[in-house]
């Protein structure tokens, strides 16, 4: 009877049975239950001083504390009083790092060798840890925040130059109201990507939510603080552009954003899972196939409802959030840097050099970057705009920055066939051909480029058409050098005709000829 208790039903039908006067052992039989059952029941409703009618009228409340008085008393076990003291101390020595059940149970049982033993230990312990690690329901508003979280697993792409396997964090951001969300792999956790992640998901929502929420990542949350924290002066000034509230969730409590914790789960399974297999040669093509992923997961239904993510994210909660601003928030750094002996500035973020005008060697100057793009000014003057690059201890030039005896010798080191012969054309066809002559004249081109640079530079000391018509005349030889079309220019040769000029030599006519029997 102590461990079954009878339903209040069964109580009132013992009552009525008893109206009638049926004896306890017709009752236990009608109620399948012990007459030793039956008589303790009947006891305890005669103790009550209560009539049967009145008994049958009270409330099942009142009814199971009659019955059910000395029931509920229970013994109370001394191990188990010792036990139950110890217990808040147990659970918060197990979030210390390396602190398990065996161990804690362990010092227990040194110092109470009655204790119980590991297995029972356990199964309290749990019992208990079940009662003060309950959660509580928050009922989200539609376009209220937005959660962002990074996954705790990168996702990796093939560099196709160097065979590298390329790890990438995961960003995911959630709108908790209809589980809508973005997940993006970033080359990186710094914070221009997070910004641009941010961009992108807000972009990709359509709209703004009224607040951010952000785990303490350190690209966003300067200083921790359950009641105040300190964000990053670029997030704020992010947050200032897209007139939205920044909230941080408190440190070590992944409870206080549960639904990107979740979102990071269905990740895994719904991203991770099937591009498991796909092997991505870059960041883009990866992106690609995360996008096209989540656009599956979001028009699946939810569990046990009629509609998915997207239906609840179109109807309910697109159409209230902020609209976006008319630029997209970027990042602008500023430093300061000396114009170098090779009219470069070295931007120390990325180690990475910038040209300037050499006119600036010496100078001080103050370059403005974002993720983009590189400007580079002098006293409130732009001087130079590059594209950003972040490869380490690379070089980026203009050929307009350099001395002329610079230029020219980063022209020479430019020198190929293509470029000769393009070169030739603008001079005439003649021309073109005969710089091809030359250029087949050596097994390795790079020996005849000299005379094809000297071929082109007789263009500027004559004429063009003067140098098309002497390379004209040469090409009726058999050998072509840069010597030839300058002594046909020297002796004006290319403006006399072919047929005009004079026999110089002819050979003698004489009977010692040898026929093709001297060869027998």
């Amino acid at each position: 009877m102590a461990n079954n208790l009878v339903s209040m039903q069964h109580i009132r039908v013992l009552i009525q049975h008893l109206i009638k006067g049926f004896s306890q052992r017709r009752i236990a039989l009608e109620l399948q239950l012990s007459r030793n059952t039956v008589k303790q029941y009947v006891e305890r409703l005669l103790a009550s001083e209560m009539g049967y009618d009145a008994l049958l009228k009270t409330d099942d409340a009142t009814l199971s504390t009659i019955i059910y008085a000395h029931a509920t008393r229970s013994k109370i076990d001394p191990r188990k009083n010792e036990f139950i003291s110890r217990v808040p101390y147990w659970i918060a020595e197990l979030k210390r790092r390396g602190v398990r059940k065996h161990l804690l149970w362990k010092e227990y049982k040194l110092e109470c060798s009655d204790g119980y033993e590991y297995s029972m230990f356990c199964e309290l312990l749990n019992e208990y840890n079940k009662v003060t690690s309950a959660t509580m329901h928050f009922e989200h508003h539609p376009a209220e925040k937005m959660m962002v979280d990074f996954a705790g697993d990168n996702l990796n792409y093939v560099d196709k130059a160097t065979g590298e396997l390329i790890s990438c964090p995961v960003f995911v951001a959630v709108l908790p109201y209809s589980g809508y969300s973005y997940v993006m792999a970033l080359s990186d956790m710094k914070q221009p990507n997070v910004v641009a992640a941010l961009n992108n998901a807000i972009h990709y929502f359509g709209g703004l939510p009224q607040g951010v929420k952000f785990d303490n990542m350190k690209q966003a949350v300067s200083k921790s603080s359950r009641y105040e924290p300190v964000f990053a002066d670029t997030m704020q000034q992010w947050a200032l552009h897209n007139n939205i509230t920044l909230l941080a969730a408190r440190v070590r409590k992944p409870k206080d954003k549960p639904h990107v914790e979740a979102e990071v789960k269905q990740a895994y399974q719904r991203i991770y899972a099937p591009l498991r297999n796909e092997v991505f040669y870059s960041l883009s093509q990866m992106n690609a196939a995360i996008i096209k992923q989540l656009a599956l997961h979001h028009e699946m239904n939810f569990q046990r409802k009629d509609y998915s993510r997207k239906d609840c994210f179109l109807k309910e909660e697109q159409p209230l959030l902020n609209p976006l601003p008319a630029n997209t928030y970027c990042i602008k750094h500023i430093t300061q840097a000396k114009v170098q002996r090779h009219y470069h500035i070295a931007l120390g973020e990325d180690w990475h050099f910038y040209s300037v005008p050499f006119n600036y060697i010496g100078k001080k100057v103050n370059a403005i970057y974002d993720l983009d793009t590189v400007e580079i000014y002098h006293e409130h003057k732009r001087i130079a705009l590059h594209v950003r690059s972040f490869k380490r201890h690379a070089y980026t030039t203009i050929k307009e920055h350099m001395p002329e005896s610079h230029q020219r010798y980063s022209e020479q080191r430019g020198w190929d066939e293509t470029y000769f012969l393009s070169e030739a054309k603008k001079i005439g066809t003649a021309a073109h051909d005969y710089i091809q002559k030359v250029l087949q004249g050596k097994h390795f081109k790079e020996q005849t480029y000299n005379m094809c640079l000297g071929i082109l530079r007789l263009a500027k000391a004559y004429s063009s058409a003067r140098v098309d018509a002497a390379c004209s005349r040469a090409l009726r030889g058999t050998v072509y050098n840069y010597r030839n079309i300058l002594n046909i220019l020297n002796n004006n040769l290319d403006t006399l005709e072919y047929s005009d000029q004079a026999v110089l030599f002819t050979m003698p006519t004489h009977t010692n000829l040898r026929g093709p029997n001297a060869y027998q």
